[in-house]
């Protein structure tokens, strides 16, 4: 194969058999289970990288079904996404997921930067609630429930939700072991369908677990929950922080020294 015949069909590993397909990437009936609680403000402060900055010490917990996505198929996700402020717009910062399904998986951490790793989420109504549910192997993570659409929601205000920005922190290693890149992405949700949307009674329970540590975000109390199902695509990213820019190295070195240095970061 010629050199420029790699360059210009390069895609994504394995060059000639890539793990996933081009984009765009279209959800039908993506199922949304979405605990928000409140939880320890400094345990947050330890782990949201800056410029993110803390709106109020919240997370919220997702249990999502996705049973028709282009070229990722059938599969479920879990994992924890954090309120946050980007100089001055409002957004969530994706903390770590968990899923069943090669493809998303390597899509999503070398496209968006998606904090994925291999487990068994489910989710699915037994009788009358909603379950969530994340096994890291055969060890339970996360056990989340509600009452099944009690009450409705708007429609129009949760296809707003979804249409927020997302933050996301991609970093992938150099072969030496460095970093090769490290960057703070924003995507967005678009061309929204939301079919419904509803709440009730819930509770969440989190496991600690040394590779999946959800439970480093206890749970004191839980705030609200709501189940969302809608149709929607995942829009690709765009770079808005980069840490290893030289702007950045300046403004580390400024905040270390306590001098006030203005350099563009990314």
């Amino acid at each position: 194969m010629k050199h420029e015949t790699v360059r210009t069909s390069a895609f994504a590993m394995p060059l000639t058999n890539p793990a996933f397909p081009a984009g765009p990437y279209r959800f039908v009936n993506r199922e949304y289970f979405i605990i928000q609680y409140r939880t320890d403000a400094d345990a947050l402060r330890r782990i949201l990288p800056e410029p993110l900055e803390v709106t109020e010490p919240v997370v919220n917990y997702e249990f999502i079904r996705m049973p028709d996505s282009t070229g990722f198929g059938d599969y479920t996700e879990s994992g924890q996404v954090i309120p946050v402020s980007f100089r001055g717009q409002a957004g969530s910062f994706v903390h770590q997921m968990f899923l069943n399904d090669h493809p998303p998986i390597a899509g999503g951490r070398e496209l968006w930067g998606f904090p994925k790793k291999l487990a068994q989420p489910k989710l699915a109504v037994e009788i009358d609630t909603l379950v969530g549910t994340l096994n890291y192997g055969s060890v339970r993570i996360a056990t989340g429930t509600m009452g099944y659409k009690h009450r409705a929601l708007d429609i129009d205000a949760e296809s707003k939700k979804l249409a927020a920005p997302n933050f996301l922190l991609k970093i992938i290693p150099h072969v030496d072991g460095t970093a090769r890149i490290c960057e703070l992405v924003r995507y967005h949700c678009e061309d929204i369908a939301v079919k419904g949307a509803w709440t009730g009674p819930a509770a969440l329970d989190l496991y600690s677990h040394a590779l999946a540590p959800v439970a480093e975000l206890p749970v004191l109390q839980v705030l609200s929950a709501k189940h969302v199902v809608a149709d929607l695509t995942l829009g690709l990213g765009t770079v808005v922080h980069d840490y290893l820019s030289a702007g950045a190295a300046v403004r580390r070195r400024a905040a270390t020294s306590g001098t006030l240095i203005e350099a563009n970061a990314g």
